[in-house]
């Protein structure tokens, strides 16, 4: 049995495992509007749903890191079995045609799963590659932004055909995707959750003696740059990724298809890229220096070649490219440099508190470019929008975001410490 006992049978291949279920909550595009005809609702009222998931992922991480740093075992099976909990549920209640129904369903049930599920592999991974932190947050959260080009095709033959308008032939399909999805899930979940191990040798004590301050993190100044840049990076990610097919629809591209699985790979590829090269740094916080001003020079390219009405297609294909491996970078690149601030050993607590940006991102992301276009009708206003804010973003990388380490265990630890010690 000793042969796998390994970082890639009791680390990777769980973490991938989990990642590539949950993160099929990026395929909501493909089937939202096969939804709301089903159900008889606007689009706009059923789109809900994945903001309510997206803000509960953020917040169940936030509170539950200190849940996930005591067992492993414990909250891996707790997320597979709210996300398919979820995932079925959305299946029942589009049935029911009850919208409140999906958005319990989809949105706080199966969002519960996605925190937890997202949060449960990183410090695994982080403690069986020490030396390479960032490669392996890359390779796990590489799962999540990868789900959407593995489970797309099989959702499309789960859909089933459309007629000439874009209807589904066989309605009925749109709820039993969700029923048959749920059982691929739990196995692939339940399969993650038996495989995953920290290593031998680790003390699961030493984390759970540790007590963390909430308060000492929210008031310090690192930890509060750090929060900010990552929340503005998801914000000016879904802002123009959430307008990628309409982009490419008005200047008259049709392969929009392809291009959607091309920025899903940049988006995947940037996730591990990213984290792994922050390895070779000597502070990690330079990769979102890198991925802040890539992404501006990009929109810059754009916008001298008279924007997104006059550019060549190969021109902005390639800005989305770059903004969706960045947006990926992001995400793989915190939990390696909160590790580097705030130590391993709180690891899941800090790293499910800075997840609250994601939360609120989720929340503004996609309403912030649909706002500027409703008032000005431009895509070019939208690219200077999102370029503004990550101007803003490299200048709290730059000013705010010290490298030295924090401390952010209570007074009250320390204290027991020093009687102890003395």
């Amino acid at each position: 049995m000793n042969k796998f006992e390994n970082k890639w049978i009791r680390a990777v291949l769980p973490a991938l495992l989990i990642h590539c279920s949950i993160g099929t909550v990026y395929c909501w595009s493909l089937f939202k509007g096969d939804i709301a005809s089903y159900i008889g609702k606007p689009v706009s009222e059923v789109e809900w749903a994945f903001s309510i998931a997206i803000f509960v992922l953020g917040m169940s991480a936030a509170f539950g890191g200190k849940f996930v740093e005591k067992d492993i075992h414990k909250s891996s099976l707790i997320a597979a079995i709210f996300f398919v909990a979820g995932m079925a549920g959305t299946g029942f209640f589009i049935y029911q045609k009850s919208l409140i129904g999906i958005y319990f369903s989809y949105g706080i049930v199966m969002g519960i799963g996605l925190g937890i599920g997202y949060l449960t592999p990183v410090k695994t991974l982080m403690l069986w590659f020490k030396e390479q932190k960032g490669l392996a947050t890359g390779l796990a959260v590489a799962g999540f932004g990868l789900a959407k080009v593995i489970a797309s095709p099989l959702m499309e033959k789960l859909l089933g055909e459309r007629n000439n308008e874009g209807i589904l032939v066989n309605p009925a399909n749109i709820y039993t995707m969700f029923y048959i999805l749920a059982g691929l899930y739990l196995v692939m979940m339940l399969a993650g959750h038996l495989a995953l191990k920290k290593p031998a040798g680790y003390e699961e004590e030493t984390a759970q003696s540790k007590s963390f301050s909430y308060r000492k993190a929210l008031t310090n100044k690192t930890f509060i740059g750090i929060w900010l840049m990552f929340y503005i990076n998801i914000t000016c990610g879904l802002a123009l990724i959430s307008q990628e097919k309409g982009i490419l629809a008005f200047i008259g591209f049709g392969a929009i298809g392809l291009v959607s699985s091309l920025t899903a790979i940049f988006n995947a590829g940037g996730r591990i890229v990213f984290s792994s090269w922050g390895d070779r740094l000597k502070d990690r916080n330079s990769i979102y220096k890198i991925i802040f001003i890539s992404s501006i020079t990009a929109i810059l390219l754009t916008v001298v070649f008279d924007g997104i009405n006059q550019s060549i297609a190969i021109l902005i294909i390639a800005l989305l490219c770059f903004v969706n491996a960045g947006y990926g970078g992001g995400f793989s690149s915190l939990p390696p440099l909160l590790s580097d601030r705030f130590g391993l050993n709180s690891i899941s607590t800090v790293h499910g508190l800075a997840l609250s940006a994601w939360a609120w991102a989720g929340l503004t992301g996609n309403q912030l470019s649909a706002y500027v276009l409703e008032k000005t009708q431009s895509y070019d206003m939208v690219l200077y929008v999102i370029m503004a804010l990550f101007a803003i973003a490299t200048l709290i990388s730059i000013f705010v975001v010290k490298p030295e380490k924090v401390n952010v265990e209570s007074e009250d630890f320390n204290r027991k410490e020093e009687v102890a010690i003395g």
